[in-house]
């Protein structure tokens, strides 16, 4: 009885540990999808990152501090990332003059694959690489490590406002962000 019990506790454990098939695709770990907002009063310290952008700049989360941030974690091989980054640039635009900001947190590739997808698809905003993982470090309890693309929207004291983990479906971003620049 208790040598049956252990072979199916082990089989469960098994099938809940190992199948991941659902999440992987072309060599990426998928969001779940999951969209979280976080009231004024829950929110926890301004999130503290910074690095140099593909363009060479200087960047840091502290000198965003009064304006809306949307910091969105991407690689260019990611389906979703690519199917996101057109929508990513509309809103960026869409929302500039209401003072929010953008940034992309590149976390695999070198300078020329991420020059070369965000020419494709026209991103204007900047990026900053990642490969070393220094600012997901950074990020670490407000982006999955493994769930690209994540992105955040940080109010206006660089508190993590809104997440959304998986591809950004706009029409939620935009209601996420509606709701931190109406506070």
């Amino acid at each position: 009885m208790l040598a049956a019990a252990g072979v199916l506790s082990a089989a469960a454990l098994s099938g809940c540990g190992n199948d991941t098939s659902d999440r992987y695709e072309s060599g990426y770990v998928s969001g779940d999808g999951v969209t979280t907002e976080i009231t004024p009063d829950q929110r926890t310290e301004p999130l503290k990152f910074s690095g140099t952008t593909y363009d060479g700049e200087e960047f840091s989360a502290a000198d965003q501090r009064g304006e809306v941030l949307v910091v969105n974690v991407w690689y260019a091989s990611c389906p979703p990332c690519r199917k996101e980054a057109p929508e990513l640039q509309k809103i960026h635009e869409d929302y500039a003059d209401q003072g929010v900001q953008f940034v992309g947190v590149n976390v695999r590739d070198s300078e020329g694959p991420a020059r070369a997808f965000e020419e494709n698809y026209g991103i204007t905003y900047p990026s900053m690489p990642d490969q070393d993982a220094q600012i997901m470090y950074e990020l670490r309890g407000q982006v999955a490590p493994n769930a690209v693309p994540s992105t955040l929207v940080l109010d206006r004291e660089g508190r993590v406002a809104a997440r959304i983990s998986g591809a950004a479906d706009p029409s939620v971003l935009r209601s996420m962000l509606d709701g931190v620049l109406a506070e």
